[in-house]
Parts: structure tokens; C-alpha cells; sequence
């Protein structure tokens, strides 16, 4: 059916509409009171917008869902959003959920940090704007009610009282150092606490202390009244402000970036902030941008009472039912001064991310000249190899796009079959690895290579780009300066054969851009190499062994003394071991001496 055909056969309900292209990838995803209105007008406006119109000329046909409400689709819309990510709409990073306090029902209760999918079996409490403040808690917490908060595996394994005990941050009850009904009441009164119920903690404290003292037992009674006071200090800090939890939103748009600034209020306190750059919103309108931003932020999330936001709704109405949140765009006088603080936040965040962006664009335009490069390197990689006298050699590749790491393109190798301790083997592998896949997969190409090391070094990379086929790719080698020393390096490129060696000054830009990706593909190479050295020197080759499990790799080392005669054994001398036979003698035979 053509989209003219679907238009006219469309329903007015209200719902969510998918603009999908060729392929049946989903390129939009919007919401509708009217769907039939709606998803007419992209076919039948003119759009000032180049976004929209882009959107527009690759739309191959669309589909729809119908909702009961507004407030359904619009749910919805955020939902199909996270879970498409469609290139044409307003997106946010998949942020983590807020973290909580949680207590679990062990017999001997833990309170631990918490972030995921609750279970229904512990107790929950939060959301917390920040994990900072959530440990701050915790540590409070263990002073007042000696709870522990070890691992259950640490907890089982204990046979005498932790550090924690010896220092009065725990009643180790996995010694048996308090009485399980003391425990359970330590529990139950920091559940009151956490759950809101200060004062009602207060007076069950203040009546056990009364009882231990008339007891006479006077350690008791000292330690809750030392509870009582501390629970008292904390209640005066939070009940010195009346001001409800709410998150105060601050939209701010400059040469045509938008961003938005997110404070955490608690209980009158600013305890967290965060800055966010929507993707694909450049050039909208702030309203737009922020409409979009609320149900993609808090959908899933436990909202607070309330979100005072810099600028009027249009679907004010729609998103506070959705969310179930009162929406203040219009503040009263003592809530002015948190929305003041946002606003002069996002611009000041806003100012210093565009400056660096300045910044980083101009060291990539000096980067093209001093290279004297066709176009803007705007995707750069570089190699490095890293082993220690030729054991466990690995080599890394990092990625940097626009001047910036991205960390989750970064790649590593297990450079094998080679000559241990041969650098030019390992370089000439890892490019060939790398590049012969990224063809082969139709990826695109870097505009630029750094290969950590020499000319020898440059050459390897230098044949492997020239027999896979790709001559579009600038090589440039790093050489390290006298005596190592940053600052000294020097650029190497080949053009035509000819060697082309290029010394900066130690603070220029470029060199120090160049550096910068040099000693982050170091940083990768060595962390990786170290994972690797250490894996072989804890692991024994015996364990990859087909046919050999735990028991008889221990009557091999039982009846030879150890790895290093068991590797000088000969076959005939292993098949006396109990339970190897001639096959299985002789597949170790050759699994050690290729691990040698």
C-alpha cells in the first residue's frame, strides 16, 4: 500500500506513528493526538528545518499504534525511543537508574548500595539523586546502628570479628557477637529511620535506653544514647527546611547547541547535579527540546513531587499526568533562587563545552596543516605493542573522533605466531588484522593512522596498507625523543619513498594532540598485555586439556613433583600416572612443549 493509500485509510485517534526508510529501520518516532493530522502534515508542509526535510526524503513508508489516551502515547513514544534510538529524534544517553539503600532478609539482615532490578524479598529505599550521597548514608549508618554491610560471601566465611567490629562499625553478627533479636531490632529501627519515621525511631531508642539504664546496663545504655544523639543531629539538618524534593530542569540554547542542567533537591538541599547535551537537537527550539527531554529522563524512573523547569510546557498537562509529578513553570519566591542556579549552571557548563570544542577543532585544523593532509582528521586511530621480553605480547588500537577518546571503539590483539619480542611482526599484524576486517566488514576508514615507534614500525604498516589495498590512509609514525623524554618526539610520514621526518616545539597543539593519543594507546596496550601476562602465569597449560580435569591434573603434579618435571616426563613416563592412557600421554606431551 502506498502512503498515500495508508493517509487516507488513517485513523484520528490519538497514538504513536514510526517513520521507517528502505531497509525498515525506524528513522523517527513521534507522538499524536490526531495520528491522522498528524503524520499528513510531513507529506504535505514545506519545513523551513534541513533536519525535517532529510527526515522527509528518506521516509519509505510508516507505521503506527494506537493508544486509548495522550498520556499513553506519550508514554509509549519514550519507551519505542530507548529502545530504537532513531536517528532523527532527540536523544539522551541511557543514563543508569538512581541508586537506593536496600536491606536484605538474611537472617542476619545486610544494608548495602543498590542499583538495578529490585526483588521483592528486600526492602528498598531512595531513589537517591547520586551514588555519592547513598555511601555518605551508609557510612553513617554503620556508626549509628552497627549493621553490617560486608558481602554475604565475606560474611559466611568470617570465623572471628572483622576490622569494622574492632572499630565500632559493625556488632558482627556473624560471630555471634550480638544476639539475633538485638540485630533484628538494630534492623528494624534503621528501617523506620530510612523510611521516613524519625521521630517514632526516636522515642523507641529513647525507650530502650530508659530500660537498660534502670537494668543497670549501662554499656547498652550509653551506646543508644550515643544513637539517640547522633539520629537527633541528622533529624534537625533535614527539618531545617520545609522545601519538598524536587528536581529543578534548566534548558539553555547557544549558536544553536542545546543543553540542560538537572539539580537535585532533597529535603531543601542541593545534594547533585548533572549536564546533559541532548543528541540530535541542534537547532530546535528549547520548549521542544525540553518536552522531549522530561519523558525519556524519568519514564522508568521514581520521579520526585515535583520538576520546577526553566520554560512553559506544551504538553505540560500530558507529561505531569504521565509522570505523576506536579510541573511548576512559574515559581513562587522561595524557589526562585534554585532555578537561578540552574540557569547560570547550564549556560557556564554550556560556555566551557562549546570553548573546548573551539579549542579542539582548532588543533585539528594546525593537525591538517603541519601533516599537510586533504581533509579534516577528524577520525584518527594509532597502534601500539606492548609485551615483556616477548612474553604475552598484545597490541592495542584507540579510536579518537573529533579530537575525543572513544573508549568503547578501543580494540585489542593477542598477537600470536610470531618470534617473541619482534616488534615489526607484531605491528605488521595487528594493522593487517585490523583494517582487513574493517574492509571486509564495509566500515569506514580512519583519515588518519599513528603507529607508536619508528620507521621500522611505519614501513610494516606502511606494506600491509599497500597489499590489502588502501592507499587513502596518512601513516604517520611517533618516534620517541632523547632519552624518551615527551615533548621530543618526532612526526614520521613516507610520500612517494621519500622520508619526511617533522620536530614541534614541545607546547604545540598538535604535538601535544598527537601525545595525547600516543600515551592512551600505551595506557590500553600495557593494561591489556599485564591481564594477559598475568592469566598465563596462573593458569597451567594442563588445564586446557581435553580429557584432563581437576583430579587428574593433581596426580600428575602429585606424581612428578611439579609443572617443570612433568614438562621434561616422557610419554612412556606419564602413562604410569593412575588414569592416563597413551592418547591422553601424548596430547600433553605436545600440549607443553608448544606452551614452552
Amino acid at each position: 500500500m502506498s502512503i498515500k493509500e495508508k493517509l487516507d485509510n488513517l485513523t484520528q485517534n490519538s497514538g504513536v506513528y514510526q517513520m521507517l526508510d528502505k531497509q525498515g529501520l525506524v528513522l523517527y518516532i513521534g507522538k499524536a493526538k490526531n495520528l491522522k493530522n498528524r503524520v499528513s502534515s510531513y507529506f504535505v508542509k514545506q519545513y523551513e528545518s534541513g533536519k525535517t526535510r532529510a527526515l522527509v526524503a528518506n521516509i519509505d513508508t510508516f507505521e503506527v499504534i494506537v493508544t486509548q489516551t495522550e498520556t499513553q502515547a506519550l508514554l509509549l513514544e519514550a519507551e519505542l525511543i530507548k529502545q530504537h534510538m532513531p536517528r532523527y529524534n532527540i536523544l539522551l544517553k541511557d543514563s543508569k537508574s538512581y541508586p537506593y539503600i536496600a536491606i536484605s532478609n538474611d537472617k542476619h539482615p545486610r544494608v548495602n548500595f543498590f542499583r538495578g532490578t529490585k526483588q521483592e524479598k528486600h526492602q528498598y529505599f531512595g531513589p537517591y539523586p547520586s551514588a555519592h550521597v547513598v555511601r555518605d548514608s551508609l557510612n553513617l549508618l554503620k556508626k549509628i546502628f552497627k549493621v553490617r554491610q560486608c558481602t554475604n560471601a565475606t560474611y559466611r566465611s568470617r570465623s572471628r570479628a572483622c576490622l569494622e567490629y574492632q572499630i565500632g562499625l559493625c556488632s558482627a553478627p556473624c560471630v555471634g557477637h550480638i544476639d539475633d533479636d538485638d540485630y533484628q531490632q538494630d534492623v528494624k529501627m534503621m528501617s523506620l529511620f530510612l523510611g521516613g519515621k524519625g521521630k517514632q525511631t526516636l522515642e523507641k531508642i529513647s525507650k530502650k535506653m530508659q530500660t537498660a539504664s534502670i537494668n543497670q546496663e549501662f554499656e547498652l545504655a550509653a551506646r543508644l544514647r550515643d544513637q539517640l544523639i547522633d539520629l537527633r543531629k541528622i533529624q534537625e539538618q533535614h527539618s531545617s527546611s520545609s522545601t519538598a524534593d524536587m528536581d529543578v530542569i534548566s534548558a539553555f540554547q547557544q549558536d544553536g547547541v542545546n543543553a540542560i542542567e538537572v539539580l537535585f533537591i532533597r529535603s531543601g538541599k542541593q545534594v547533585g547535579q548533572e549536564f546533559i547535551l541532548p543528541k540530535n537537537s541542534n537547532h530546535q527550539s528549547v520548549e521542544v527540546v525540553l518536552c522531549a527531554f522530561l519523558p525519556l529522563y524519568y519514564v522508568g524512573k521514581d520521579t520526585p513531587k515535583q520538576l520546577l523547569v526553566s520554560h512553559k510546557l506544551l504538553d505540560k498537562k500530558i507529561i505531569s499526568s504521565a509522570l505523576h509529578t506536579h510541573i511548576i513553570d512559574t515559581p513562587s519566591k522561595d524557589k526562585k533562587h534554585y532555578l537561578s542556579i540552574a540557569n547560570l549552571t547550564v549556560k557556564e557548563n554550556l560556555n566551557q563545552n562549546l570553548l573546548a570544542r573551539f579549542r579542539k577543532k582548532s588543533t585539528l585544523v594546525h593537525l591538517q596543516s603541519v601533516l599537510n593532509l586533504k581533509k579534516l582528521p577528524e577520525y584518527m586511530e594509532c597502534f601500539d605493542i606492548s609485551h615483556m621480553m616477548g612474553e604475552a605480547t598484545t597490541a592495542s588500537c584507540v579510536v579518537f573522533e573529533k579530537g575525543v577518546p572513544k573508549v568503547s571503539k578501543y580494540r585489542q590483539f593477542d598477537i600470536k605466531n610470531i618470534t617473541p619480542g619482534d616488534d615489526y611482526a607484531a605491528m605488521n599484524q595487528v594493522v593487517y588484522r585490523r583494517y582487513s576486517k574493517l574492509l571486509k566488514d564495509n566500515q569506514p576508514l580512519p583519515d588518519l593512522v599513528f603507529i607508536d615507534g619508528g620507521l621500522g614500525q611505519l614501513n610494516q604498516a606502511i606494506m600491509v596498507m599497500d597489499s590489502i589495498g588502501i592507499d587513502e590512509i596518512q601513516l604517520v609514525g611517533v618516534a620517541k625523543g632523547e632519552n624518551r623524554k615527551a615533548g621530543l618526539e618526532t612526526l614520521i610520514t613516507v610520500d612517494n619513498g621519500q622520508v619526511n621526518k617533522i620536530n614541534l616545539a614541545p607546547q604545540d597543539p598538535a604535538l601535544m594532540l598527537v601525545n595525547h593519543i600516543r600515551d592512551e594507546s600505551h595506557r590500553f596496550a600495557i593494561k591489556n598485555h599485564r591481564l594477559k601476562r598475568s592469566k598465563n602465569r596462573t593458569t597451567s597449560p594442563l588445564e586446557s586439556i581435553k580429557g584432563v580435569g581437576k583430579l587428574r591434573r593433581s596426580a600428575l603434579l602429585n606424581y612428578f613433583g611439579g609443572l617443570e618435571e612433568l614438562k621434561q616426563a616422557s610419554i612412556g613416563e606419564i602413562q604410569k600416572v593412575n588414569g592416563i592412557n597413551l592418547a591422553l600421554a601424548t596430547k600433553i606431551v605436545e600440549t607443553l612443549n608448544s606452551s614452552r
